[in-house]
Formats: structure tokens, C-alpha cells, sequence
């Protein structure tokens, strides 16, 4: 008889599971090398801290009740928790918390292909360390995981989560147009947008600004390419990622990062630089992460902050098929 599993979640074998456990140890001792150091918090939350940091993380997550009738909510991210975590047991910690993780999240999906609703992360926030230089020493140790993974093919997208909202905050936009471009944004569905944008009754310069912008990707030269293109508003919109721009070219990591001015994550509380991480080995993103300045000051005292997450079943297949290509 056939037992199924829920879609989304599957069963890991033997030969697999020591690849993963190797691949996720490999991935922790290159966060403490860097002086980072390991925590858990719990699989079940209670809703109201999720919907506090993010709404939208908040809707993603199973839920269930307690013997009191409290609503519990697994995570389906270790942001927020970790978020609420410095909040409440490192209120009195002075200079930047560096702090990794291995953990599973969960998140309610309609599974399609690479979808999961049961996941395992490895990843790391750096807290109280303000950009550019906190986002940089992010993308260095995320490009040193990269790595410790044996990805010299992967590539970090970076974007600004502010840039677009910026751009139509200043062109006068409202909330509700601003949103519907933002969507079609997200979805990189470029002739939605360009009807959504073509709504917005800006300028034609503006109007073609906003449609090709978010199609511009490449080596530090594509923020020229933006300004020629949209000018002063522009200029102002991109000065913090030429701000990372510099930093990371100091670092040497400058061939590691492309530039994505049409990147937007689906999270409301990134506040600056956002990734993404691809390998051309394979089809999905592999690791996410930004900066969400304003995050932990929904639980406690503000801090800046900055992290990423990468998805280890993801990254293990991007190895193995590495890997085959070069056997």
C-alpha cells in the first residue's frame, strides 16, 4: 500500500542526507569563522509576532491552536523570529550582534515546481551595523558561503527595496496605483507593468523610466546606464547602491555581484540593499536576503540590520549539478 506524503515535503535517504549534513556544516563553520555565532528559536510562534514584523509572512504560515485557544503559526522565515529574539533577550547588548542559523521554516504554497512547504535554511543576520558597511560584510560572508559551497559559477543579484517605491513616492503616485506596479514588478511581468505604469498619468520621460528601469541588470556601469535614463530622480534613488558598489569592490567581490534595479522582494520589511542568489546550474534562487533597518523596532529598541538566507536542498542540487558538468 502507498502511504503519500503532503506535496511540497519529501523524504530524504541516507547517501542524500550526508551530503546535506556535510553541505550544512560546511556552511555554519564559514559563519563562525567570520565570528558569527549559531542560535535556534522555536518552529511554532505566536501569530501575532509574525503579523508584527510582516503581514504577508504572517499569511504564508501554517496555523494551529494551543490548549488556551492562542494561535500558533509554524515560521515561515527565521527573520522575524530572530528579530523578536534580540528584541527581548539582547535588549542590553551594545556594538553589532552577529548571529547564523540552520534551521527548517514553513511556508503554506500551492507546490509547483521547486515550491516547498517544509524547507531548511542556512543562514546569518548581522544586527546594529549600519550600511554601507554592515551590507558589504554581509555580502562578503554570503559569497564566502557561496564558496564553502563549491558554487564558483553563482552570482548575488543586488538591488534597493526603497528604489522603486522611491521613484513613484516622488512622482506622486498613489498608494493604490503605486502597488499594482510594484506587483507587476514582482512578478517581473513587464507588459503589466507597463499598462500599470501607463496609469499612473506621469510624464513621458517618467513613464519610460519606470518601464525600462527595472530592466536594466549588469557590472556597476548598468547605475550609469540608470541615470542617463531617469536622470536626477534616478541619481538620488541609486546613491546607496553605489555606496555598496564601492565597498564591494574593495572587498574584491565586485565580478561576484550583478546589479538588479528591477529586484523586489515580497516582504514589506526590507528597508535598503536586497539579494538574490542564482547559479546557472540551476533554475531557481537559491538564497535571499536584505537589509530591514526598521524591523527589530517593531519588537523593541530599533537596530539596523542585515542578513540572507540560503535554501541548502537548493544549493545541494545546484552542487551535484556542478559538479556533473565538470566530471
Amino acid at each position: 500500500m502507498n502511504y503519500p506524503i503532503p506535496p511540497g515535503t519529501r523524504d530524504i535517504l541516507p547517501d542524500e542526507m550526508r551530503e546535506l549534513r556535510a553541505l550544512s556544516i560546511a556552511l555554519l563553520a564559514t559563519f563562525e569563522r567570520f565570528g558569527y555565532g549559531e542560535v535556534w528559536t522555536p518552529t511554532l510562534e505566536y501569530e501575532d509576532v509574525l503579523v508584527k514584523g510582516d503581514e504577508r509572512a504572517a499569511g504564508a504560515s501554517y496555523r494551529l491552536f494551543d490548549e488556551h485557544g492562542q494561535v500558533l503559526a509554524l515560521r515561515s522565515d527565521m527573520t522575524i523570529p530572530i528579530a523578536r529574539l534580540v528584541a527581548t533577550r539582547f535588549s542590553d547588548a551594545s556594538g553589532p550582534l552577529r548571529l547564523c542559523y540552520l534551521s527548517h521554516a514553513y511556508r503554506a504554497v500551492t507546490p509547483q515546481r521547486g515550491q516547498q512547504r517544509e524547507f531548511l535554511q542556512a543562514g546569518l543576520e548581522l544586527i546594529g551595523a549600519d550600511a554601507p558597511e554592515g551590507t558589504v560584510e554581509v555580502i562578503e560572508l554570503l559569497s564566502a558561503a557561496l564558496d564553502a559551497a563549491d558554487l564558483p559559477r553563482a552570482r548575488i543579484g543586488l538591488g534597493d527595496a526603497g528604489l522603486y517605491r522611491g521613484l513613484l513616492a516622488g512622482m506622486g503616485a498613489d498608494d493604490g496605483s503605486a502597488a499594482a506596479v510594484l506587483n507587476a514588478l514582482e512578478r517581473h511581468d513587464f507588459v503589466e507593468l507597463e499598462q500599470a505604469v501607463g496609469y499612473l498619468g506621469v510624464g513621458g520621460k517618467r513613464q519610460e523610466t519606470l518601464v525600462k528601469l527595472p530592466q536594466l541588470r549588469g557590472d556597476v556601469t548598468t547605475l550609469d546606464t540608470a541615470v542617463e535614463l531617469g536622470g536626477e530622480d534616478v541619481r538620488q534613488a541609486t546613491k546607496r547602491l553605489r555606496e555598496v558598489a564601492d565597498g564591494v569592490r574593495e572587498r574584491g567581490l565586485g565580478d561576484r555581484v550583478i546589479f538588479d534595479l528591477g529586484l523586489v522582494r515580497d516582504l514589506s520589511y526590507y528597508t535598503g540593499a536586497i539579494f538574490e542568489v542564482y547559479d546557472p546550474a540551476l533554475g531557481h534562487v537559491i538564497g535571499a536576503g536584505g537589509r530591514y533597518d526598521d524591523l527589530i523596532g517593531r519588537f523593541g529598541d530599533p537596530r539596523p540590520a542585515c542578513g540572507f538566507a540560503l535554501f541548502v536542498e537548493r544549493l545541494h542540487v545546484a552542487q551535484a549539478e556542478e559538479e556533473r558538468r565538470s566530471g
